[in-house]
């Protein structure tokens, strides 16, 4: 696998008195996993809802808690972390914490850690959704933007006092995810990148239609990690219901045709295309103008045409973008995966098995990438962070051949 995206940083995790603070366990372990060297400040509120122990176990060092610890100060603990830490980010960060970062504050060990450093920080808010919306809370989270301090944050649901709305700490995938585009430099910064998800439907006549079972969800996930990396994003859609990544410009389409269109319209302005979309590879040969009626005991055949091929008419273009296309099968995986690289003149092509409750509809999935030279499994995991793995993968295989071509 590539290499990892936070190695060799350092990292002060922040954890402040919140019933989210049992997330930053996950946090810690999430950001080890990227790479990161993390070291683990707690306030005296943090303690009530998790033990230094369990984030000293999964940190493998000691849990500071204390600003005047003897032990500790005795080397000016507190400049000791400030000076090592690469970043600083606080999370679960309550209301007071923000109040104190507001005010300098430095009579605990995290906000004097924080005013000593001058490394950059983030905070990831969680706490009632009336306290969110308080003005005194959102005065200070302008003021501490005005210092190029970055919230990440909050996330919006059920809450654990009951109440519903905005305030929740955003989940720790989602978290480092965050970091991740703050911490790295953008790998596509400057470079468009055209993807297209979802099903197509063919319309049979104005009430039926022949789809398939494509969520669209692997689709907007590769486009949110394309948008993390800093590319450019154009997002065509098939008729699904999914919120349209932050970032991203949507253009929403219903058949094979109009995806085509989509597609063509501006491809050669593209550096990247990644052909999601389960686009139907046969509609009716005729549409009827009015729904048809059912007769008893008579059956109803359809003739079906093949569609324009999407993926291959851009691989045949002049100026062509780097192409990866999907494959979703449901036998013969790898066969059928490399013959379509070959047909199809791909640069890169991921697939999957589908059926029996895989591959479509579901929020975890599992890829084979394979490319002229190599492949690489991406194990199951959540389609966000399977998009993210294959961003990376992407991004590798597009500069290798980038740098080919100019050399």
């Amino acid at each position: 696998m590539s290499k990892l995206r936070l190695h060799d940083k350092k990292v002060v995790v922040g954890i402040t008195g919140s019933i989210a603070a049992y997330k930053a366990a996950d946090l810690v372990r999430r950001l080890q996993d990227e790479g990161a060297e993390v070291r683990v400040v707690m306030t005296k509120a943090a303690c009530e809802f998790i033990t230094p122990l369990t984030l000293q176990a999964l940190s493998g060092f000691p849990v500071a808690t204390d600003l005047l610890d003897p032990s500790q100060e005795a080397s000016m603990g507190h400049i000791t972390l400030a000076r090592w830490a690469d970043w600083i980010v606080i999370a679960p960060a309550s209301a007071d914490t923000l109040a104190r970062l507001v005010h300098g504050r430095s009579d605990d060990l995290l906000s004097a850690l924080c005013l000593a450093s001058e490394s950059p920080l983030a905070v990831a808010p969680a706490m009632n959704n009336k306290m969110w919306e308080n003005p005194a809370t959102q005065n200070n989270i302008n003021i501490l933007q005005s210092r190029d301090i970055h919230i990440i944050g909050p996330g919006s649901g059920i809450q654990a006092c009951g109440e519903l709305g905005e305030g929740r700490l955003i989940e720790p995938l989602d978290l480092v995810a965050e970091l991740v585009q703050l911490m790295v430099p953008a790998k596509l910064q400057g470079k468009r990148v055209l993807i297209t998800a979802g099903p197509t439907y063919e319309p049979i006549d104005p009430v039926r239609f022949i789809g398939n079972r494509s969520s669209g969800k692997m689709g907007f996930a590769v486009a949110k990690a394309a948008i993390e990396a800093g590319a450019t994003v154009t997002l065509i859609s098939g008729p699904v219901h999914l919120p349209t990544p932050t970032g991203a410009e949507r253009v929403n389409v219903e058949t094979a045709g109009q995806m085509f269109d989509a597609v063509m319209t501006d491809i050669e302005q593209f550096d990247i295309f990644i052909a999601c979309a389960a686009v139907a590879d046969y509609k009716p040969e005729l549409t009827e103008a009015n729904k048809i009626k059912k007769t008893k005991h008579a059956d109803l055949q359809l003739n079906l045409k093949a569609t324009q091929d999407i993926v291959s008419t851009v691989a045949e273009q002049k100026t062509r973008p780097f192409i990866v296309g999907f494959a979703a099968e449901t036998q013969s995986v790898l066969d059928y995966a490399q013959e379509k690289l070959q047909r199809k003149k791909l640069d890169m092509i991921a697939a999957n098995q589908v059926g029996d409750g895989v591959g479509f509809a579901v929020d975890h999935n599992s890829l084979q990438v394979l490319w002229k030279s190599g492949s690489q499994m991406l194990p199951l995991a959540p389609k966000k962070q399977l998009a993210r793995d294959l961003m990376t993968l992407i991004i590798e295989r597009y500069d290798a051949k980038d740098s080919i071509k100019n050399s």
